[in-house]
């Protein structure tokens, strides 16, 4: 299974890319990993509806540039289903019984998914009703599917 997680912004903090780089080599032996960024725009503060939405698009289709052909989208967004972990390892199971061989997780920046990412998307998966900075939701995705191949081969993991 190939997985890709598509982007908004850098990893400016060395303990994150730390933690990044440690599930990633984790992850080595299950699947392969890409992490694709995108550049994000700056928000100026009190910006209005009509900039929040020009800086939405103008992400939204940096990332749909960047979405690889035949991948199945699950798009980050607080208004998606929220799997538990074993949920997830069975999401991600049947999609590879059902013959797809690549899913793209999406992050998007801190104004979230375009519309027309959110309708590119196959689903949507929220991990919270919480917000969490776009390099700390790249740390938790990586580790929930570290997680879940560790549960779909039998081995131990953390409850």
């Amino acid at each position: 299974m190939r997985i890709t997680v598509l982007c908004v912004g850098k990893i400016k903090e060395k303990f994150f890319a730390e933690a990044l780089k440690e599930y990633g080599k984790r992850l080595g032996r299950y699947c392969r990993l890409e992490i694709v960024e995108v550049a994000d725009e700056r928000t100026p503060d009190g910006a209005s509806q009509a900039q929040n939405q020009q800086i939405l698009r103008s992400e939204g289709q940096r990332i749909l540039t960047k979405i690889p052909a035949q991948s199945h989208v699950v798009a980050l967004a607080i208004e998606g289903k929220q799997p538990d972990s074993v949920e997830l390892a069975e999401r991600i199971r049947d999609l590879g019984v059902r013959g797809i061989s690549h899913i793209t997780f999406i992050i998007g920046g801190s104004l979230g998914l375009a519309r027309e990412v959110m309708e590119r998307a196959d689903e949507a998966v929220s991990f919270s009703r919480m917000t969490f900075p776009h390099q700390l939701m790249r740390v938790i995705l990586l580790e929930q599917i570290y997680r879940a191949y560790r549960i779909m081969n039998g081995e131990p993991y953390h409850k």
